[in-house]
């Protein structure tokens, strides 16, 4: 028989507390808290247990990771060249930004002889039509409306997949846990009993997950340790573009991003997001620099536009899209104290193009570039591309890869990057037609720059 009792559980993180409280001890959130049916069968397994022994690590084999080609370059890109056999994906990303659009694609296009794909929120009718909307109509994709794990289980045993896509873990649900679906027991649980069919049958599941008004994915915490990837999908639904990037992977970089475009018929790959993230004005106007950066294995040029303005109210703004705001604040107090630039009085915005976010510190040359080139209305030339870090004493400090910066700007037909002195002495100069130009220190780059 199975013991039964309620419990009150955190939303958030997944504390369990035997009467309801205001604040979580463990995340520290406020009203977190809601009551649950807790049940604890005499199996925490829906499966058969072996019995394992210990081993010699010189005895145990290595397995091939033999990978499963998407079909589509990007994710497989993000996912270090494809997906492993027995893995377990989990993307998340805010409403109507792409996730089943992308995953039915990949169900769509890819070659594997069986894909099960599970929708807790659409009728298989509902997904036919936006298959047709993508004009693809393969023989190997079944559908399959359901919420009930038992039932999916069932579905699994008689069916066989290769391929399962769940749309979303959050919709689903076990009868061992008598709570509404989306709370961290019934995602915790239906998310432990997938796991567990992946792995002893080597069969791929791809969990799509919803997220917080944070930008979390919902449920507890531990669901992001129980997969081997986690992988999240963000844009601003006013652009076009659509980022992918990899918060967590077991099998390949967690640095990899994969960049789409959000079209009629669907989200296109972007193999060269260079061309499309730099604008094609023939206008010159001051306050655009563009800079080469780098995310995962993957070198792309941004172009960082700025604007300096007199300060209307008493406290000057600073506003970024795409840069980290505190960031900004310490590259303008650098200008300050080291270069001589008043800009204490001035608001200052930033916009990164494409609405895009980036973490690479090596825009920072770009961005004090495009800053001063506003505010003394003075023409960058679009032939010119800057590459490297600021540092607190105003020094440009070196940067990785930046070999691989210089030839995507090269391709590109650049005709000059500014780079750090300390990555000039290491380069072999003779291999490139594009002009390289060393600086140490930020008073360096406005001489050269604007001379």
């Amino acid at each position: 028989m199975s013991k039964q009792k309620t419990v009150y559980v955190c939303q958030n993180c997944g504390q369990k507390a035997p009467k309801w409280l205001g604040r979580c001890p463990s995340c520290g959130e406020w009203n977190t808290f809601e009551e649950e049916v807790e049940i604890k069968p005499t199996s925490n397994s829906i499966f058969e247990k072996q019995v394992t022994y210990p081993k010699l690590i010189s005895d145990v084999e290595i397995l091939s990771e033999e990978r499963i080609s998407t079909n589509n370059n990007e994710l497989n890109r993000v996912l270090g060249g494809g997906l492993v056999q027995g893995s377990m994906v989990l993307i998340g990303g805010e409403p109507g930004i792409g996730k089943s659009t992308l995953l039915l694609q990949v169900a769509l296009n890819s070659n594997i002889t069986k894909t099960l794909y599970i929708s807790g929120e659409e009728s298989n009718s509902q997904i036919k039509l936006r298959a047709e909307r993508l004009s693809k109509n393969p023989d190997n994709v079944y559908l399959l409306s359901e919420t009930s794990l038992e039932n999916i289980l069932v579905h699994f045993k008689n069916f066989n997949p290769k391929l399962v896509i769940i749309d979303s873990i959050q919709t689903m649900q076990t009868n061992k846990i008598e709570s509404s679906p989306g709370s961290v027991s019934q995602i915790k649980e239906c998310t432990i009993a997938l796991l567990e069919y992946a792995k002893l049958n080597s069969v791929p599941i791809i969990l799509v997950g919803h997220i917080t008004k944070e930008g979390s994915i919902a449920g507890p915490k531990v669901l992001e340790h129980i997969v081997d990837t986690v992988l999240q999908f963000e844009g601003d639904r006013n652009y076009e573009y659509r980022i992918l990037r990899a918060h967590k992977n077991r099998f390949g970089s967690a640095s990899e991003l994969g960049i789409f475009e959000m079209q009629s018929s669907g989200l296109r790959e972007v193999s060269n997001p260079s061309e499309l993230l730099l604008s094609h004005s023939e206008e010159d106007v001051s306050g655009v620099a563009v800079t080469s950066s780098i995310e995962g294995l993957r070198p792309f040029l941004i172009e960082i536009q700025a604007l300096v303005s007199s300060a209307v109210y008493g406290t000057p703004q600073r506003t970024t899209t795409g840069f980290d705001t505190r960031r900004l604040s310490m590259l303008l107090a650098v200008l300050e104290k080291r270069a001589g630039f008043r800009l204490a009085t001035k608001d200052v915005f930033i916009n990164i193009a494409g609405g895009i976010k980036v973490d690479d510190t090596a825009i920072d040359l770009a961005i004090i570039t495009s800053v001063l080139s506003s505010d003394l209305d003075l023409i960058i030339k679009k032939t010119d591309c800057f590459a490297g870090e600021v540092g607190l004493t105003g020094e440009i400090r070196s940067v990785s890869r930046v070999e691989q910066r210089i030839t995507e700007a090269e391709k590109l037909g650049f005709k000059r990057i500014f780079i750090p002195k300390n990555n000039f002495k290491t380069l072999n100069i003779s291999k490139y037609t594009i002009e390289i130009v060393p600086v140490s220190k930020v008073e360096d780059v406005f001489k050269k720059l604007f001379r």
